[in-house]
């Protein structure tokens, strides 16, 4: 492995870290990625096994073996290490974290795992939601402290570049208020009952999309929602806010007349996330809200995603997203590389 190559660790192999190393193992097909030079030497799952090689592991073969169940024992980088010994023992430049959101555990382990890695100096990437909106201040400042990066552009509207916008182009402003629909579970279920499914059977057909869980309660029930929202204020708003501190309602309870008798009155049921920012702390809510047929909100059918931005400087302006998929997700984590990619290459030079 030729020496400018950012060593990367790769923590859970689920749709989005499989949907990644198809990307970066496709050399061809994505000609701006040549000038990347990210080597992943370990990829760490809690149930199939896990592969460590500090030269760079085989990502075709691990991608044939894991799409029959598990990493082969008669694969040479094969091992039985665990998620945080291997944050705490291998030598990586930057650790990628993709492993299950956990509510209930206030984004553990994963809040340990990003903790761990920024205590030795390394950079961290997260497509988890959970540090980013249970522990995202005192993360921040240890990243800070260690003079790395801890970036999250995957956790909310996929690969939209929302995080990298707000870092660059809103220096000076100070964002005031955030509103939008944020969950394409809970849209995509909302969506087709308006065209006369029925809820379950609209979540049945989710699931046999993708769109929804095998469980899909954390969408359903707004939390993914939630947590979503309050990433967002942490990082825009500079807060500190926790989901168990957000107003939150789901769509369980929405049934197929309420959906429809809007449609007759000219409106579409949302699942809307709001954050108002005052002096002393934000106030956060989710919850269903009948908008008009002229409102934007309106427009945003099946997986889409939007997010309106209010500002003391500028005008309110939206970002918006049309069916996302996973490399849309699996860029935001490719964006992320390239800063961190910048960042060493810069501090190298420096230190040259």
């Amino acid at each position: 492995m030729p020496k400018n190559f950012m060593k990367a660790l790769l923590i859970g192999f689920g749709n989005v870290g499989r949907t990644l190393v198809e990307i970066l193992s496709d050399g061809g097909q994505y000609c701006k990625l040549k000038d990347l030079n990210v080597s992943i030497i370990g990829i760490i799952t809690k149930n199939h096994g896990s592969l460590v090689n500090s030269r760079g592991i085989d990502l075709i073969r691990a991608l044939s073996e894991f799409g029959k169940g598990n990493f082969a024992a008669a694969n040479p980088d094969r091992c039985d290490l665990d998620a945080l010994n291997a944050v705490k023992e291998l030598e990586y430049d930057v650790m990628i974290e993709t492993s299950p959101l956990s509510i209930e555990g206030k984004g553990e382990p994963a809040v340990t795992y990003v903790r761990e890695a920024l205590s030795r100096n390394c950079n961290v990437i997260t497509a988890n939601k959970g540090p980013m909106a249970f522990a995202y201040s005192e993360l921040m400042a240890i990243a800070k402290d260690k003079g790395v990066l801890l970036l999250h552009e995957a956790t909310v509207m996929d690969g939209t570049p929302l995080f990298n916008m707000a870092r660059h182009c809103l220096r000076g402003a100070r964002v005031t208020s955030l509103e939008g629909i944020l969950n394409s579970t809970s849209n995509y279920v909302l969506s087709m009952m308006e065209s006369g499914m029925s809820m379950d059977q609209a979540i049945s057909q989710a699931q046999k999309m993708g769109i929804a869980e095998k469980n899909p309660m954390y969408d359903l029930e707004g939390w993914d929602s939630t947590v979503k929202l309050c990433v967002l204020v942490n990082a825009l708003c500079n807060a500190k806010i926790t989901p168990f501190e957000v107003d939150r309602n789901g769509i369980t309870d929405i049934t197929s007349d309420q959906v429809q008798n809007a449609l007759r009155a000219g409106k579409h049921l949302k699942l809307i996330c709001k954050a108002k920012l005052d002096e002393s702390s934000p106030r956060a809510e989710v919850k269903v809200t009948e908008v008009e047929a002229r409102d934007m909100f309106s427009t945003v059918k099946g997986q889409g995603a939007m997010l309106k931005i209010y500002t003391d400087i500028m005008a309110p302006f939206v970002v918006s997203q049309t069916d996302p998929t996973l490399p849309d997700t699996a860029y935001g984590i490719i964006n992320d590389l390239f800063e961190v990619k910048d960042h060493i290459s810069l501090h190298t030079n420096k230190a040259g």
